[in-house]
């Protein structure tokens, strides 16, 4: 379902200091930014915000990055964010949150950034053959994920549509991941810590089984 443009979202997202306004400005800088030597994780289409927002407020040893790409998405997330660190008594010290067209990621990554793990959660199937080079498992996405994930930095990868999970796959074979681990039954898989998004429980409520694997770059 599309969101109405809300011409107070950016407004409210400006006016939020875990908001970062002109990311680019941080290219090779992140680390910096929040002033420690943690471990940074980023979410590359957050949604609602469910599932950063819980790994960030109960992991504040690591430090983490979301984004998405419309600010009336980015201002529930916000939201959401603000609620469940509020909920545990603690700062939103570790999180930061930015719009960012992805296919454009090195515009604002770079190597010095060392990011450590990458989540990729429901993202957009594109099952049209002439659209799956918009993927954001696509191999030339991949590839620029590499400029800045660590040697031997992991990716995690939830979706509930079969045909992009089995080629998704082979774009991180073709890529030179290793498949680390992969269920076909993430909810009666062994994985343990498991953070469920908004998607992941409307599509298990349908019955559809959670396709996931952790890709490590060699």
């Amino acid at each position: 379902m599309r969101l109405r443009k809300k011409p107070w979202a950016r407004p409210e997202l400006e006016d939020c200091n875990f908001f970062i306004t002109n990311p680019s400005d941080n290219k090779g800088n992140w680390r910096k930014l929040f002033n420690n030597d943690n471990p940074i994780y980023l979410e590359l289409g957050c949604g609602k915000g469910t599932f950063i927002a819980v790994h960030g407020s109960e992991n504040k040893d690591i430090n983490y990055i979301a984004i998405d790409i419309k600010d009336e998405v980015l201002v529930l997330a916000k939201r959401n964010i603000e609620k469940a660190y509020n909920d545990k008594y603690t700062n939103i010290d570790n999180l930061k949150l930015m719009a960012q067209e992805i296919a454009l990621i090195n515009d604002v990554f770079s190597e010095e950034d060392i990011i450590e793990r990458i989540y990729i959660n429901f993202c957009n199937p594109w099952p049209k053959e002439r659209h799956k080079k918009r993927r954001l498992t696509y191999t030339k996405q991949l590839e620029n994920y590499k400029n800045f994930l660590s040697e031997n930095g992991t990716i995690y990868f939830k979706t509930d549509d079969d045909e992009l999970f089995e080629e998704s796959v082979e774009y991180f074979k073709e890529t030179n991941f290793e498949i680390e681990y992969i269920t076909y039954d993430l909810h009666n898989s062994d994985f343990e810590g498991n953070v469920r998004t908004e998607h992941e429980n409307m599509f298990s409520e349908q019955g559809i089984k959670i396709k996931f694997l952790i890709a490590r770059r060699k």
